[in-house]
């Protein structure tokens, strides 16, 4: 049984696609980050970053529970586990090198660009303009990518395409003011409709759902979710 520490967020929704792709059994253990329980010890000892994703396997590697955080650590933990969407062996570079560059440039650059654009204090327009163009950058090589591909990597759907799918499924908000934010990348466009009409992409979606998460954007939420930002309690 897979434990999957959850919030509806990019990040947890790759879990959520390779999970419901694969069938493996899982329960769905709710981490409300808009009231700081990452912060709490508890999950804490999960994942010390206290971020979600996360998950406990309690069937791990020689019949012992195991721990995984970060997505892209998931994604091939549980790749490797069930031998499914690793592609062929010879992608196996590539495979690397395009998980690591969702995971460390086009992720992180995105929900920076969403952060300056939504939630960081007006007067900012330098780390606006950054992360947006950065954004952008990413979204631009990707699309090059994609380029008369169906896939990321290889000629079969990978755990690349699903970790690719959970950040651009939030395009909308990278993208701030754009009436279609995928426009200018028709090559992304045409792919993550393709990964997104597949049956097991809807049910990621219902993942969660009958759970009760914040959405006031108060004080506490923004305490829990920027906590740098904030002097430390006396």
């Amino acid at each position: 049984m897979i434990r999957f520490y959850f919030h509806p967020t990019p990040n947890p929704a790759k879990i959520s696609l390779f999970l419901e792709e694969t069938g493996l059994p899982y329960e769905v253990l709710a981490v409300d980050t808009s009231k700081g329980q990452q912060h709490d010890p508890a999950f804490r000892a999960i994942n010390p970053n206290g971020k979600v994703p996360a998950i406990v396997d309690t069937d791990g590697p020689g019949g012992r529970p195991a721990t995984v955080f970060d997505s892209t650590a998931i994604l091939l933990y549980l790749a490797e586990k069930t031998g499914r969407l690793l592609g062929q062996p010879q992608d196996r570079p590539e495979l690397l090198s395009w998980l690591m560059f969702i995971g460390t440039g086009l992720g992180p650059f995105s929900g920076q660009a969403v952060h300056f654009q939504y939630a960081a204090p007006a007067g900012l327009d330098y780390a606006v303009n950054r992360y947006r163009r950065e954004a952008e950058r990413h979204y631009k090589v990707l699309d090059d990518r994609l380029a008369g591909r169906d896939y990321i990597v290889g000629k079969k759907y990978t755990i690349a395409d699903i970790s690719g799918w959970g950040w651009l499924d939030r395009a909308s908000r990278v993208m701030k003011g754009a009436e279609d934010p995928l426009a200018a990348y028709p090559n992304i466009k045409r792919w993550f409709q393709t990964i997104d009409a597949r049956p097991a992409a809807a049910r990621a979606r219902q993942v969660g759902a009958g759970i009760e998460f914040k959405k006031v954007n108060d004080e506490e939420t923004r305490r829990a979710l920027f906590p740098s930002n904030f002097p430390p309690a006396a």
